[in-house]
């Protein structure tokens, strides 16, 4: 587990070299097929020398949700261990994780048709004046939420249309868990966010020179996406889409989508911080694959003297 550009894809391909494993990809954006430069997705290097799983599952005018990402992990990291080798989950989206760790609340599946309803009510009325709406069916879910973010609003009056209840109230009930593994944590987070930020700007400038812009712009005409699309909430996505449709230039295009990811790498170490049980590595070291790999022998070690 990681911020973004914290190395991990690189780090796992490296574990992949030492134990037989397959990587389950842990990225909410990487379920995006014909997304590959923005999303960082492995290469057919990588992809040559370890398989790996939930990657390029749904096109990008879909949607893909929590609940969805538990089905197919735990279906995937069983097939795995039926062939002998091991799941290492590997990525970025902690919401993903946590729902692996600690179960899922009983909420009703996503609704096609509700959520078009809801966006077509929003794109009247505002987001703003949907979050109003909220406060009155759900005054806990609307007190977190903030009037700005459409997709959360999104699903917590979709929750309270399908149950007739407030979310904030199902949320309450105990959750769900079955993940039978013997789980080692790993975190990779930087001691200097400042190199972070380095990496994370060097990294965004490769994919603009990679051709970016190109990727965004053919999937917008292929499947008729907007700036409310799911898909293009995803960071460096939504900034390049605003340039396509010249409401921003390249430079502050540029600059939104570095303070996007930088602003997503904060969320996700927040996450970290708030998880137990995490063997962390600085993900700035020079020698990081050999700290993890070694980490990893002893535990594995360890786990199978006490089996």
């Amino acid at each position: 587990m990681g911020p973004t550009a914290s190395g991990k894809s690189h780090v796992a391909v490296a574990i992949a070299r030492l134990l037989p494993v397959e990587i389950v990809s842990v990225d909410s954006a990487q379920v995006y097929r014909h997304m590959d430069i923005g999303t960082a997705k492995p290469g057919w290097r990588s992809l040559a020398v370890v398989p790996h799983h939930l990657i390029n599952l749904i096109d990008p005018n879909e949607c893909y949700s929590a609940a969805q990402f538990l089905d197919d992990a735990l279906r995937a990291m069983g097939e795995i261990t039926e062939r002998g080798n091991i799941p290492l989950l590997a990525g970025g989206t902690m919401l993903y994780f946590k729902t692996l760790l600690d179960g899922l609340s009983p909420l009703p599946s996503a609704n096609s048709s509700l959520r078009a309803a809801i966006e077509a009510k929003a794109g009247e009325k505002g987001w703003p004046r949907m979050h109003q709406e909220l406060a009155l069916l759900d005054p806990a879910s609307a007190a977190r939420i903030k009037p700005s973010d459409s997709q959360r609003i999104q699903r917590a009056l979709e929750v309270c249309y399908l149950t007739d209840r407030p979310m904030s109230e199902i949320l309450q009930k105990p959750k769900t868990v079955h993940f039978p593994y013997h789980v080692i944590r790993i975190g990779l987070i930087p001691a200097d966010r400042a190199a972070l930020h380095q990496r994370i700007a060097r990294r965004f400038d490769e994919m603009l020179k990679l051709g970016l812009i190109d990727e965004v712009n053919a999937i917008r005409d292929k499947f008729y996406l907007n700036e409310g699309s799911p898909s293009m909430r995803c960071v460096g996505y939504r900034q390049m889409l605003m340039y396509l449709d010249k409401k921003i230039d390249a430079v502050t295009a540029r600059e939104k989508a570095l303070a996007a990811t930088r602003q997503l790498a904060k969320r996700q170490l927040t996450w970290l911080r708030a998880m137990t049980g995490i063997r962390e590595f600085d993900c700035i070291a020079e020698n990081l694959t050999e700290q993890v790999c070694e980490h990893l022998l002893n535990a594995g070690l360890k786990a199978a003297m006490v089996s």
